[in-house]
């Protein structure tokens, strides 16, 4: 990841807010107000393909099944499509470090080292460098696309759009008049967000909040040992669910020969962690490694839950190894091209989050059928609390929209220049109108691609499983 020399010159902020306006010759705010498909635009059954070629076979048909859940399911895997789609727009040129695949499922909240709950972005496969609106247009639409699944008219779905993409503008304004060091510093305490959001909900929306709050602090690491795991002849061991969970023992002939490779896999993990992380890995010792199924876009890479112990059995510590693919974004920007696509998650992911898991790291290994991967390991569960868009009544989706838009700047303002993007937004609505008119035309297309998977399904060109 490219990082300019600190002790250069920077640009004055007015030399920045102007570098911000200029590029709105290049990307008028108006331009993002539609969708129109490129000329020659590719199938989107081929681009899901494509992906598929480089998975799990037997896992692929599982990833289509979820995505033929709804237009909603087929959005969050579709990250891949929409890249292509985004790429040859005009652009702003204002970059960031992007999360990628920035819908609003993708928003949380999690623990962070202190054992504080906080709201941030959450899932960074395909975080890559490139021009800000993408991630905005990419959250603005699926709010459109939720308040379809909801059966909310278009004027609500418009409403959650435009809450999300204001707050995004309005936070962004902010952070353009803060200190460098405030910015960074600054994170969404979900208490102080829970105050932010009282005066604005009923007292039945309160409660909800409230419940989630405390559903999230209840997902902690032993809540995931107590349901994986099981106790064996052998000790404690991760609990079978195939095709979901699969042991490593069931996966190989000789899973000693395995285990010998995956040990070599956490020392490499391990050297990426700095020195008193890794001084806490080595407390502990490996117990037990399965295969498990994640995701929607994400199913069909190689995924490993690995079950580790320290003092004893009441002692656990559960690491996902999750494999990296190159950013779908890669092929459609300028971008710095990694030799390790763990690295680009751990350092884009660092980069963007305000508090990142403590165990978070990347590593380079020989996989199950003899070719090298790219892997990035974290805690398997910790303090984890994801919205329910599907209960939401139209005013909770719009407060909800706020909260992901103001996030989604705080992210950007870290890695990008907040002075040239909130110059380039402006005081006043218009790049907010503008992509209300943006989601509902992805939207609609969002609804055709799901239909072109299904009958490709229908037809026999692609297979698809529901376990």
């Amino acid at each position: 990841m490219a990082v300019r020399n600190p002790f250069d010159a920077s640009p004055t902020p007015a030399e920045r807010a102007a570098g911000g306006r200029n590029a709105r010759s290049r990307a008028p705010r108006s331009s993002h107000g539609r969708f129109e498909p490129a000329p020659g635009r590719p199938d989107p059954v081929d681009v899901l393909e494509r992906q598929s070629a480089t998975r799990l076979p037997e896992l692929v048909p599982i990833r289509y099944g979820r995505m033929l859940e709804a237009p909603f399911r087929f959005y969050r895997g579709a990250a891949a499509i929409m890249a292509a789609d985004l790429g040859p727009l005009p652009d702003t040129g204002l970059t960031v470090q992007l999360c990628g695949d920035a819908h609003l499922l993708n928003f949380r909240l999690l623990a962070s080292p202190e054992r504080h709950l906080v709201f941030d972005i959450n899932d960074f496969d395909e975080t890559y460098t490139g021009p800000f609106e993408w991630d905005v247009k990419r959250l603005a639409a699926s709010f459109a696309i939720a308040g379809r699944a909801n059966g909310f008219p278009v004027k609500e779905q418009d409403g959650a759009v435009r809450a999300c993409v204001e707050a995004y503008r309005r936070r962004m304004r902010e952070f353009a008049g803060m200190r460098t060091l405030d910015i960074w510093y600054a994170q969404d305490d979900a208490d102080r967000l829970r105050e932010l959001m009282a005066s604005s909900m009923n007292r039945g929306e309160r409660r909800r909040t409230e419940e989630a709050t405390r559903r999230a602090r209840s997902r902690t690491y032993l809540q995931a040992f107590g349901k994986l795991t099981r106790v064996t002849d052998g000790g404690r061991r991760i609990a079978p669910d195939p095709p979901l969970i699969t042991p490593l023992d069931d996966l190989l002939d000789d899973p000693s020969a395995e285990e010998k490779t995956l040990r070599t896999v956490l020392d490499g993990y391990a050297r990426s962690l700095s020195s008193e992380r890794r001084h806490l890995l080595g407390r502990y010792r490996l117990v037990d490694v399965a295969r498990k199924v994640v995701g929607v876009g994400s199913v069909g890479t190689r995924c490993w839950i690995v079950l580790l112990l320290g003092r004893d059995d009441d002692d656990p510590l559960l690491l996902q190894a999750k494999e990296a693919q190159e950013s779908v974004l890669a092929p459609h920007t300028d971008g710095e091209r990694f030799d390790n696509q763990g690295r680009r998650v751990v350092d884009g992911q660092r980069l963007i989050q305000t508090t990142s898991d403590i165990l978070l790291g990347w590593t380079h290994a020989v996989g199950l059928d003899g070719r090298p991967r790219d892997f990035y390991v974290r805690q398997l569960r910790d303090w984890k609390g994801i919205a329910r868009p599907e209960t939401m009544d139209p005013a909770l989706l719009r407060l909800f929209a706020q909260v992901c838009g103001a996030s989604l700047a705080r992210a950007h303002a870290r890695s990008g220049d907040p002075v040239a993007i909130a110059a380039y937004l402006g005081g006043g609505d218009r790049f907010d109108r503008a992509l209300t008119g943006f989601a509902q035309d992805y939207a609609d297309r969002n609804e055709r691609d799901f239909a072109a998977l299904g009958d490709a399904v229908r037809s026999g060109r692609v297979r698809a499983e529901s376990p």
